[in-house]
């Protein structure tokens, strides 16, 4: 791991995901994780705040960076809810077959370099009707915006931790064989618009599959 990658980009990615919008959004997300929880590319805990200690039993909290683990120290000494560090990347998950009541996914899938591996990891571990909650920012259905997308999104990764600004997040889901009944899209006010469409909304693994 680079010098950048360890200390610097940590930072920037903290900054970039605690804006006051963003939180809004993972307020209205990250509540609804019940019993045991396996939260995907944790980073430096900022979902945290928002758990009810009441309905989590646990989290596992999957993130490779050392960097983020490091920084999340903080939100882990002021939370109640009992966190233990997975340090494996998303197509490794060291979880048994249907061991999670809650998978959630904030910010993270536009990183996974696999994203089919790491979803069907996810399914792999949620038990049959668990949830998969997810807010991504992902592909726009604006023709202008897409195409800045696909355009800057090459150069982009090398800068911003592997993240795609193009993937279309709720078909990814689909394709991995979740079920998503509920689903909203929006852009992230004042953002810009490349990197500020959102996909928020809950997705079910079928019981059978």
């Amino acid at each position: 791991m680079s010098f950048y990658e360890d200390k610097i980009l940590p930072h920037i990615i903290d900054k970039a995901c605690s804006m006051g919008q963003v939180m809004k959004l993972r307020s209205q997300v990250v509540p609804h994780a019940r019993g045991k929880v396996l939260e995907v590319g944790m980073g430096s805990g900022i979902n945290l705040e928002f758990y009810n200690p009441d309905h989590v039993d646990l989290v596992y909290g999957l993130e490779p960076s050392e960097g983020m683990r490091r920084k999340a120290q903080p939100n882990l000494i002021r939370s109640p809810i009992n966190v233990e560090w997975l340090d494996l990347p998303g197509e490794q998950i060291p979880l048994e077959d249907e061991s999670v009541d809650t998978v959630l996914l904030t910010f993270t899938l536009c990183t996974i370099p696999d994203w089919y591996a790491a979803l069907q990891q996810m399914k792999r571990v949620l038990k049959p009707g668990g949830e998969l909650l997810f807010l991504e920012h992902g592909e726009s259905p604006d023709d202008s915006t897409r195409k800045w997308q696909h355009r800057i999104t090459p150069g982009w990764k090398k800068l911003a931790g592997g993240c795609h600004l193009n993937r279309h997040i709720a078909d990814l889901i689909r394709d991995a064989g979740f079920d998503i009944v509920e689903l909203e899209n929006l852009y992230i006010p004042k953002a810009p618009k490349i990197a500020g469409y959102i996909y928020k909304g809950r997705a079910l693994k079928p019981v059978q599959g």
